[in-house]
């Protein structure tokens, strides 16, 4: 796993998922329809602020009675798995791999363990419950539904390949979320990124300034919108020379 500076990671905080992924684009990393949670995952609480994590997967059932065990039961084991093998900030991930929600995948109980064990928020398929709670211990949460009940709730398999929104996320890769949604960061160019939203900012205020200005027209604004094209296009070279 790359190991990426704190204030890299404190830098990418600073800036909403679609400037992330804008900038991800003009970096040629990946094809522009991958590396994001589809419109399945939302926000349970939007005016949160931005977070950046280590993912730390596992997969979820709760529509069938378990032979033994519980959520809670092996809550202990997950959490030593990822002070194992992740550092922190980390996510928690899960795939619920019922054929669908059928109860909730965290609540109060689960988040509190989180929280106080170096996770920043938690990232599901399946549902969400305990929303008021939740939301008062300023916990991140992302799911596609809430849902009341608990069901049977168990954790299945922990620290393993995991499918969420419609994207593959393997442990330890690293995430962006906020109330937009959420982004996989190539970690091995989250230096460029970072430095890369910083000017990608600066060039939008471009056009946006002329927009705001006192008397726009269609041709100051085409001649705005050619300059913001143009810095865009140079944000690549110029993050490589500030960081060579």
């Amino acid at each position: 796993m790359t190991n990426i500076a704190p204030e890299v990671l404190d830098k990418l905080r600073q800036y909403d998922t679609p400037t992330v992924l804008n900038v991800i684009e003009l970096f040629d990393i990946r094809p522009r329809h991958e590396g994001f949670l589809n419109g399945e995952i939302k926000a349970c609480f939007p005016e949160m602020e931005a977070i950046v994590g280590y993912a730390s997967t596992a997969t979820f059932q709760s529509a069938t009675e378990p032979e033994e065990g519980d959520a809670y039961s092996n809550l202990a084991d997950q959490v030593g798995v990822f002070e194992e093998e992740l550092p922190v900030p980390r996510i928690v991930v899960f795939e619920d791999i019922d054929p669908e929600p059928c109860g909730a995948t965290f609540g109060e109980v689960m988040c509190t363990v989180y929280q106080n064990f170096g996770c920043v928020g938690l990232i599901t398929s399946g549902g969400a419950r305990d929303l008021d709670q939740v939301r008062a211990l300023g916990f991140p949460c992302w799911s596609s539904s809430v849902i009341s009940s608990h069901a049977w709730c168990r954790i299945v398999d922990t620290h393993v390949p995991v499918r969420v929104g419609g994207c593959e996320i393997r442990p330890g890769e690293l995430l962006h979320a906020d109330c937009n949604g959420v982004a996989i960061v190539p970690a091995e160019a989250a230096a460029e990124i970072a430095l890369g939203c910083e000017l990608l900012v600066e060039a939008e205020e471009t056009v946006m300034g002329y927009a705001r200005s006192e008397s726009p027209d269609v041709a100051g604004l085409k001649k705005a919108y050619m300059a913001t094209k143009e810095a865009f296009a140079a944000i690549p070279g110029e993050v490589r020379r500030r960081l060579s």
